[in-house]
């Protein structure tokens, strides 16, 4: 609760002040100390200002002061404690102090870096979290949160996404800012790749532009150690007035150092700590003092920094241009700010942005010279990257080492995961052949059997094939490949209106369309986001994979992991097709330029890999505890009611999702799908592995066999002209596979669309396009095989 929040007669006790510069030192000067008791007395007639009892004496503040400092409102306290009143407001009892101690030892503390350098790895070890790491631009594409404790304090932690700049040039850069602005952390914690200094240390000049309290985590130490350099980072930090504190993020070395360096800097016990300012020449620096005091003179929060936002105007940032605009609407502040910049350019003959980007690097090179000292190495000394590079990126090496590590993956992830998978589908035969035998007949029997053995278990079996395509994308993520495959991607990527950079988020739909969808933020225009959400169902996630395992394995056996190779390469060639289409239909704009980071390689932890891979099929076995029990309950009471007399195969067809079936069957009998298979697919757009369970329960009537492949395999028309013919035959399989590879994502990825993008009207026609695309490949398909079989 803050003071602004307190009623006419109210008393708190104050646990912490925010704010920064002279706002804080003021108001603890004037007694506003944590501990202290403070009473609101009355406010004025508008409300602000508001009067105040403290240190008995009054004081007024106005309501945007109130509101950065913290209190622990008396009425909250035990009734013991509430009975005692402030008669003496100078001695406090024991128990509040006790209260008010335990307050003050939660810090908020906001991870802040460069993409690539670890603060997701810092997140994951200080808080045993199971966050993902990759080493590639991009991954946190949301701030992820996490509590924990050390030294009897507790810790928020907040992962924000890797940015190299506070600038509102992408979507990630201006969220981080507005974050650090709204929530005005305790303690800043920016993490430096210890490897790349320069360029890290490019952010860190734009936090002390904002005047936070800032602890430097120099990660990655090992690195530059190795190389030999020499950094004498403490002085460094003397010199910013930041305490360094060397880390290895992935390793754990150094983190409880960190965190109790950010206790100290919270509590003002670190002694180095000082402000600066970082100086960017005579002229911005009078520009920059006359619009400070222009904008001291509005209701500018006191949360904020009227430096940085002097800067930022100076910088044409427009972000910046809007919120001054929404407490100055007459425009004398960005008037000035016009003036002042036409100004600097004619008298330096540079425009703003590059003078001020100039003098922060200047100043970043000049801090490093003193304190920094690289060995000098051979010429000829490669470093091991580069050697990498050479193949992995080369003109004509680079596209075939890229497919064939795919194949490779999709391969594998057939070849060796069907030997756990027999097991695993003995064990869920014999569940339920012993259920059978133990359970006498009746619904229970059914429910169990059909309803949850046969839904379930026929998408559990899948289980380690999921483990494995994890495996390998968590290896490609973590060892900076994904980054190279961006960059042999963005010829081909430009040819249909994107970058390489909108490769990446295709490529997470390997594994699932949400995380991918929702990593679009990282692209820098809204034109770019949209089009590659748009084409991201289109590739393969892991929840299809159980689909492809299934059908392929049961009417394509011998060439399996080529087929399902082929499924994952044709959702590619789709998506690029649908994007030249779009590209020259919905969003004729200008290409945006291809700007990304290649990490250096790194060689990953087998914990750090097998940590991700476990996280993803625990993810997956929730959903098998979650929406498809129900989905599979769901399915099989529609199935089971209501009950008639007749065979199982006549009670399936005259049930209710047998009349559902039998009502959409006209739609995809062309394309040589049965009833069953229409109602696979329309469950299958809860979430798609639901079409293997979907397909476990609707072939419980085939009392033959009990694994869901060799059912498949046998399954035959049983009336109508096909009688007696395969349902699954060569042609109508790969249709059926094709159908749904390409049709309506799932529900959470609709969302996901809806969400990102701002509007269902995206999310509609991502469900109408697909679906009629899927329809038409699916007809072509079949009728096309259907001539040859």
């Amino acid at each position: 609760m803050t003071l602004d929040q307190l009623n006419i007669g109210d008393e708190g006790i104050i646990t912490k002040i925010r704010g920064r510069g002279s706002f804080r030192k003021r108001v603890m000067e004037m007694g506003f100390i944590k501990g202290k008791p403070v009473k609101m007395i009355k406010s004025a007639p508008l409300r602000d200002p508001i009067e105040y009892q403290i240190l008995n004496y009054n004081v007024s503040l106005r309501l945007a002061e109130a509101a950065l400092i913290e209190v622990l409102p008396v009425n909250q306290l035990a009734p013991e404690i509430k009975q005692k009143r402030f008669e003496d407001q100078l001695q406090i009892t024991e128990s509040i102090r006790k209260i008010v101690l335990e307050k003050g030892r939660e810090i908020e503390v906001a991870l802040v870096g460069n993409p690539n350098s670890g603060k997701t790895s810092i997140f994951n070890i200080a808080s045993h979290s199971r966050e993902h790491v990759g080493n590639y631009a991009g991954v946190t594409v949301d701030s992820k949160k996490a509590i924990f404790r050390q030294h009897n304090y507790k810790f928020s932690l907040t992962d924000l996404p890797g940015t190299y700049s506070l600038t509102a040039f992408s979507p990630e850069e201006l969220y981080v800012r507005q974050y650090l602005m709204k929530e005005n952390p305790d303690v800043v914690l920016n993490v430096v790749d210890a490897s790349n200094l320069e360029r890290n240390l490019y952010l860190t000049t734009q936090l002390i532009d904002m005047d936070m309290k800032v602890v430097i985590a120099l990660n990655m130490y090992d690195d530059l150690s190795k190389k030999g350099d020499h950094f004498d980072f403490e002085h460094l930090g003397k010199m910013l007035g930041i305490p360094f504190v060397p880390t290895i993020g992935r390793d754990g070395d150094g983190i409880e150092d960190l965190f109790d360096t950010v206790i100290a800097q919270c509590e003002g016990k670190e002694p180095i700590t000082r402000h600066i300012h970082i100086q960017y020449g005579k002229e911005i620096e009078r520009s920059i003092l006359r619009l400070q005091d222009r904008i001291l003179t509005t209701k500018f929060s006191h949360s904020l920094s009227s430096r940085f936002f002097a800067i930022k105007l100076i910088e044409k940032d427009e972000d910046a241009r809007n919120y001054i605009n929404s407490f100055d609407p007459k425009g004398d502040i960005l008037e000035l700010v016009d003036k002042e910049i036409i100004r600097i350019e004619n008298l330096l003959g540079d425009n703003t942005e590059t003078l001020i980007t100039d003098a922060r690097f200047g100043f970043i090179s000049g801090a490093l010279k003193e304190t920094y000292k690289q060995v000098e190495k051979p010429v000829e000394e490669t470093n091991q990257t580069h050697k990498i590079d050479r193949i992995l990126t080369n003109k004509w090496l680079g596209f075939p080492i890229f497919l064939f590590f795919l194949w490779i993956m999709f391969q594998t992830t057939f070849s060796l995961g069907q030997y756990p998978v027999a097991l695993i589908e003995a064990g869920v035969s014999w569940l339920a052949e012993s259920l059978n035998t133990l359970i006498p007949d009746g619904i229970f029997q059914d429910l169990l059997v059909d309803g949850i053995i046969g839904g379930v278990g026929g998408v559990i079996v899948f289980m380690p094939n999921i483990l494995i395509l994890f495996l390998f994308i968590s290896f490609m993520e973590d060892t900076g490949y994904m980054a190279r495959v961006a960059f042999i991607m963005d010829k081909l990527m430009h040819l249909i209106g994107l970058h390489g950079k909108s490769f990446i988020p295709m490529i997470m739909g390997f594994g699932c369309s949400v995380p991918a969808i929702m990593a679009t933020r990282t692209l820098e225009n809204r034109r770019d986001r949209l089009l590659t959400m748009l084409i991201i169902p289109l590739m393969s996630c892991s929840a299809k994979l159980p689909v492809y395992i299934l059908i392929a394995g049961a009417v394509f056996p011998a060439q399996a992991g080529n087929v399902i190779f082929g499924l994952y390469m044709f959702g590619i060639l789709l998506s690029v097709l649908v994007a030249l289409a779009l590209k020259n239909t919905l969003f004729r704009k200008q290409d945006s330029p291809f700007v990304m980071e290649l990490p250096p390689y790194r060689v990953p932890t087998g914990r750090a890999v097998f940590k991700h891979m476990w996280f993803k099929g625990q993810l997956y076995l929730r959903k098998m505890g979650g929406i498809i029990l129900i989905a599979s309950i769901l399915i099989w009471a529609l199935g089971y009611f209501p009950r008639t007399d007749g065979t199982k195969s006549e009670q399936l067809e005259n049930s209710f999702i047998g009349i559902i079936g039998q009502a959409v069957e006209p739609v995809i009998k062309p394309l040589g799908f049965d009833w069953k298979m229409g109602i696979a697919l329309i469950t299958g757009t809860v979430a798609k592995e639901i079409v293997v369970s979907t397909l476990g329960v609707l072939y419980q009537d085939n009392e033959e066999t009990d694994v869901l492949a060799e059912k498949i395999q046998t399954v035959t028309y049983s009336d109508g002209p096909r009688i007696g013919q395969k349902i699954y035959s060569s042609p109508a399989a790969l249709a059926f596979l094709l159908f749904v590879l390409i049709y309506i994502p799932c529900v959470a990825a609709l969302a996901a669309i809806k969400k990102e993008s701002g509007s269902w009207k995206w999310a509609i026609i991502m469900g109408l396009y697909t679906t009629s695309l899927a329809w038409i490949v699916s007809f072509t398909v079949f009728q096309i095989g259907s001539l040859f079989a």
